[in-house]
């Protein structure tokens, strides 16, 4: 495990507070942090590029050239895309999204920040944005928040918001869906 103090484990956590403390004393904390939320972005928006990272029938040294030619477009820091070459090279693509994760949350435990993932129908706007976090900050009691948003337009309208464990769904997708089991009876 990486380290207690630290609250990140497994592989996807040593290989994050490996990079963690590599951008710590080049001084990139946030530009690693950018580039990681970039990285999570093209993952998120390329089914391809998940098939790549998850897919282990294909050969290593294929993987690590298609990723490869997919970091040096997106036009990272040369940290981050040297890391992502050692963990194509080592085989452990596929902990790329956990890796990002274990990062983020290490960045957050520095800066004193609880960061909040939220789910919604479309963007937000900027204003929904700073009111969202002012009240989060209300409800948990932190200085900082920080959002990881991402869009689904299948959740219909509203928000789920998760921070640590605790989960809640506004969205209208399971407003309709009570509502359709308390019409059933159910």
């Amino acid at each position: 495990m990486a380290s207690e103090a630290t609250g990140v484990s497994g592989v996807a956590g040593r290989y994050a507070l490996a990079l963690y403390d590599l951008a710590n004393q080049q001084w990139a904390l946030d530009t690693v942090s950018a580039d990681l939320a970039s990285l999570r972005r093209m993952i998120g928006a390329s089914a391809d590029l998940k098939s790549v990272l998850v897919t282990q029938v294909i050969d290593r040294s294929v993987k690590a050239k298609a990723v490869e030619s997919v970091i040096e477009r997106a036009a990272l820091s040369p940290l981050v895309r040297n890391f992502i070459g050692v963990v194509a090279r080592n085989g452990r693509l596929s902990a790329v999204p956990e890796m990002i994760t274990a990062y983020d949350k290490l960045l957050a435990d520095r800066r004193g920040e609880v960061t909040a993932t939220v789910t919604a129908a479309q963007a937000l706007t900027e204003s929904q944005i700073d009111a969202l976090k002012d009240n989060l900050k209300r409800t948990t009691g932190m200085n900082s928040v920080a959002l990881d948003i991402w869009i689904d337009p299948t959740i219909i309208g509203g928000l789920i918001v998760k921070i640590g464990s605790r989960r809640v769904d506004g969205s209208l997708r399971t407003k309709l869906r009570k509502m359709q089991l308390a019409m059933k009876g159910i």
